[in-house]
């Protein structure tokens, strides 16, 4: 990338930036919201135009943008979509099984070969035979699994369309991968995978996101773009973070020097221009014209808030006890029985589906629960933030909706809508004219507006930059209440959370610790049952004549331990057969070429069919559980 710059009108997003990345190198893209990040990824991907500079890639490099809002517009089914991504790897499998067919008929010549040779080279660098399969294992992945796969592509929610977006972008094995916020909409554990599928994917990686954890586990180094200009930072995220600060110290150091030392010559100059001391002056006024301020580092304004001083509530601000939620008929979680105290900062967690915001909503008794009860502590005021916006007057003034139904005075509510970016006039807009990431923030000012000792927040940082989630995690660590906290932000939940409650196995499993404490624990957990034994159990009798059993859980476990190693072991041969057929082709030993290719078939159906038998009773074993 060379010299790009972009305006939209009289406004100029970047100028001048230039830089160079490589297979295998991470780059993330840090900047303030509205910074020009997503407008650069769209510049690298040829879908947007540079005003001045240019991109230069290798002949035949291929590119694949996920761009976090995709085409609701798309035609075709979920798997048709993400294999627009493998249309060369389709092609190439096309044109071999044609040589292939030529050459069995006799045809031997150069030109043949040759195409052979060029056909089976675009395969292998497209993934070989096992294209199928990387689709599937992508897919699972994200989520998108099973019955998604042949869903029409219209039919899904926005969030299913942004992974099936992602999924296309992994699926094509790009020599150059750029992600627009990759994490939205994503659970714990497919960030998680993702994180190491884009650490493994040896392309040229080139990230927008504002998931902090995400970018510390994956970036290698960090492309800051503020104030217009761009900057490169060959290190990790928080050792960027570190360097930049020290940075601007440093820098606003200089220029308070520069700005004294100035100054000091000024008034030298002033006093004995015309004095006893004026060749002294005039040679101080020549040192002065030589001397330039030097700039002080901006930075935009951020969040900087804090919550009121909250009321003292009993010891046991809220506890749960034989608690059942249900949704529909469908069990989220049964049996809960926990307490939260006075002070404790609580990370509710769980997978997609899991019931976190469903389990909150019965808490503070905006839903009926199945069973059990739930009951609040003496003096307890639940201050609730919503993952959905909240509803307000759109003809109200920001001033106007932060007053209503508080005691705050027009200043007091004008000075708390300035520590959340909304100065002066701009308190003066109607709610109707706002953003979704301005709506979220007028949420979170109402928030503070409530007071409340126990707050319950469901999802507080989509639509927050970083510097924006880290005030929000200041505000909350200084906070001297109880906090309730749904959230993806894995940083923010490590950061806060004094203890996290696991939505798992049907169940509430309360942890000490923040989300590196519970990743470890859920390791130890895994590595011990892979370790044990599993129990003998004696089968209870079976009447005649009645349905068919479901197998055991631990049965289950078991098939899907077999179908892994022996899908592992299909995915070998393949390798093993590929590589055979490349050596038969290099001797022109076409007999030996057609007898691979039938093998190759053969195994790629047994791989095809260990698959959906893999993921028949991976469902089984998860619906179980």
């Amino acid at each position: 990338m060379s010299g790009l710059t972009k305006a939209f009108g009289p406004r100029t997003l970047f100028s001048g930036v230039s830089f160079r990345i490589g297979p295998g190198d991470r780059l993330a893209v840090a900047g303030r919201n509205g910074a020009g990040k997503t407008t650069l990824l769209r510049i690298l991907a040829g879908e947007e135009h540079p005003d001045a500079g240019g991109v230069s890639l290798p002949r035949g490099q291929r590119v694949a943008l996920h761009d976090q809002r995709p085409d609701a517009q798309a035609a075709g089914t979920v798997r048709e979509y993400v294999e627009q991504g493998l249309a060369h790897a389709r092609d190439a499998e096309v044109r071999l099984a044609d040589l292939e067919a030529r050459m069995a008929s006799g045809d031997h010549g150069p030109a043949t070969m040759s195409a052979y040779e060029r056909a089976q080279g675009d395969l292998e660098a497209a993934g070989g035979y096992q294209w199928r399969s990387w689709v599937e294992r992508v897919t699972r992945g994200l989520g998108l699994a099973g019955d998604h796969l042949d869903r029409p592509l219209a039919s899904l929610s926005g969030g299913e369309l942004t992974r099936a977006s992602l999924a296309r972008a992994l699926a094509g094995r790009p020599d150059v991968l750029l992600l627009d916020e990759p994490t939205n909409h994503l659970d714990m554990e497919a960030m998680e995978w993702l994180e190491g599928i884009v650490r493994d994917a040896g392309a040229a990686v080139v990230m927008v996101s504002h998931d902090r954890w995400f970018l510390e586990s994956t970036a290698t180094a960090v492309l800051d773009i503020s104030g217009g200009r761009a900057r490169l930072w060959p290190m990790g995220y928080s050792a960027f973070r570190r360097a930049r600060a020290e940075d601007d110290a440093q820098q606003a150091a200089l220029a308070e020097r520069r700005r004294e030392e100035m100054e000091r010559l000024e008034r030298f100059v002033t006093r004995w221009r015309a004095g006893t001391r004026a060749r002294q002056a005039k040679s101080r006024a020549r040192a002065l014209d030589r001397l330039a301020p030097i700039e002080s580092p901006t930075r935009e304004r951020s969040l900087a808030f804090g919550f009121p001083k909250a009321e003292r509530p009993g010891r046991i601000v809220l506890e749960a006890d034989g608690l059942r939620v249900e949704v529909a008929g469908r069990v989220l979680v049964d049996e809960a029985g926990f307490s939260v105290e006075r002070g404790s900062r609580i990370a509710i967690v769980g997978p997609n589906g899991a019931g976190k915001t469903t389990l909150v909503e019965t808490l503070l008794g905006r839903r009926e629960a199945a069973a059990g009860r739930v009951s609040m502590g003496h003096k307890v005021l639940p201050a609730y933030f919503s993952q959905h916006a909240r509803e307000y007057d759109d003809q109200r003034t920001l001033a106007e909706t932060v007053k209503a139904g508080t005691s705050l005075t027009e200043t007091e509510a004008r000075r708390l809508l300035g520590r959340f970016l909304f100065p002066g006039e701009l308190a003066d807009r109607t709610v109707e004219g706002l953003s979704g990431g301005e709506r979220r923030r007028l949420g979170l000012v109402s928030l503070v507006a409530e007071g409340g000792n126990l707050l319950v927040l469901d999802e507080p940082t989509n639509h927050l930059d970083v510097e924006s989630r880290e005030a929000l995690e200041d505000a909350l660590l200084a906070y001297d209440g109880t906090i309730l906290l749904v959230s993806h932000d894995r940083a923010l939940i490590d950061a806060v959370a004094t203890h996290t409650l696991s939505l798992e196995d049907g169940g509430a499993v309360v942890r000490g610790g923040g989300w590196g404490d519970l990743a470890t624990a859920r390791e130890a957990a895994g590595a011990a049952a892979a370790s044990a034994p599993a129990p003998a159990r004696p089968a209870p009798p079976r009447k005649k004549d009645s349905a068919p059993r479901r197998p055991s859980n631990g049965r289950l476990a078991r098939e899907v331990s077999r179908l892994e190693a022996r899908i592992a072991g299909l995915e070998a041969d393949l390798a093993g057969i590929e590589a055979e057929v490349e050596q038969a082709g290099a001797a022109g030993d076409i007999d030996q070429v057609t007898v691979l290719g039938e093998r190759h078939r053969a195994v790629q159906d047994d791989l095809s069919y260990a698959m959906a038998e893999w993921e028949d009773r991976a469902a089984m074993l998860a619906e179980g559980r």
